[in-house]
């Protein structure tokens, strides 16, 4: 799970197979993990299994499973493990679809439950293939945990609903406590990396959340070393913060294959450094920025702090 370069060709990517192989740079000691198989994780692996639940912590291949599952830490993926989508950058399946599981909901809820999780995080692939993107299905599922476990905090993180109406309203009346969507990248790089999507609508979404529930946290993420350059990251971050985004996480790009878009450089640890530095300047309530820093990684711990940050600036 930890090595993310796919030597064995799998029809996991059919879109990509045609493209040209792009270099593989050698990984720099900071981007070191450690192989999986703690006691811990492998009870986490059978409740995931038993459930026959889809994770994005393996279909994306995170580099952090192992930490995370170690801790009872799991991304649930809802609507299948196939996405309508063909972005650059990600390890998740592309094609047509299946149905959707109708009693998915309940299962991921008893997941959660077994598993004692204090903060789950629920995603999802695009699905443009349903007239409101899967809203209706977030949304049964956020009330689907609550009803089985009334004191799990909830953070979803969605597609972005292009083209689909009333679907990212369906998701903030269910009300889960924190609103994640990633921007992924500098709008420059959008065509290459993101094609399907678009920036300010991204942008946007996150910013209705907002106006939808003022007290609903938000959050986004990007990617670095693609080739965006320092300013670039910096005006993304003062796009967010205009849209009001409470939490911003910065992490390294890694390249799932040859066949995805080639790593551009890694970002240094002290480049990560001064990202958290000026981000907390321009006055998100939360940061997280390293190399290894996925949207899901540490949430619980992270949400945490970011109801503190909250009570402390209004304590001002």
């Amino acid at each position: 799970m930890v090595t993310l370069l796919d030597t064995v060709s799998r029809p996991r990517h059919p879109e990509k197979a045609h493209r040209p192989d792009t270099p593989v740079l050698r990984k720099p000691e900071w981007i070191r993990v450690k192989a999986p198989g703690s006691p811990v994780y492998t009870e986490t692996q059978k409740i995931v299994r038993d459930n026959r639940l889809v994770t994005v912590c393996e279909e994306a291949g995170c580099p952090n499973i192992g930490e995370c599952w170690s801790k009872k830490h799991a991304t649930f993926m809802i609507m299948g493990d196939t996405c309508t989508r063909a972005c650059a950058f990600c390890n998740v399946k592309t094609g047509l679809p299946d149905a959707l599981v109708q009693d998915e909901p309940e299962k991921v809820a008893d997941a959660i439950a077994r598993m004692g999780l204090s903060h789950a995080v629920i995603t999802s692939v695009d699905r443009d293939d349903l007239a409101d993107g899967g809203a209706t299905h977030f949304a049964r599922t956020i009330r689907a945990i609550r009803a089985a476990s009334p004191n799990t905090t909830i953070e979803v993180l969605t597609p972005d609903f292009l083209k689909k109406d009333g679907a990212l309203e369906q998701v903030v009346e269910a009300r889960p406590d924190v609103f994640n969507h990633n921007l992924e990248t500098v709008p420059s790089l959008y065509l290459k990396i993101r094609p399907g999507a678009r920036y300010f609508h991204s942008l946007r979404l996150l910013q209705r959340v907002k106006e939808l529930d003022p007290q609903m946290f938000t959050k986004s993420g990007i990617m670095v070393g693609l080739g965006e350059t320092r300013e670039q990251v910096m005006q993304v971050m003062d796009d967010m913060r205009s849209a009001t985004i409470d939490f911003i996480t910065i992490g390294q790009y890694l390249q799932p294959s040859r066949k995805h878009a080639a790593i551009d450089r890694f970002v240094t640890p002290d480049e990560f450094k001064g990202y958290e530095t000026i981000a907390y300047a321009k006055g998100f309530l939360m940061v997280a920025a390293s190399p290894l820093t996925r949207s899901s990684h540490h949430a619980g711990e992270d949400f945490a702090r970011l109801r503190a940050a909250r009570q402390n600036n209004s304590g001002h």
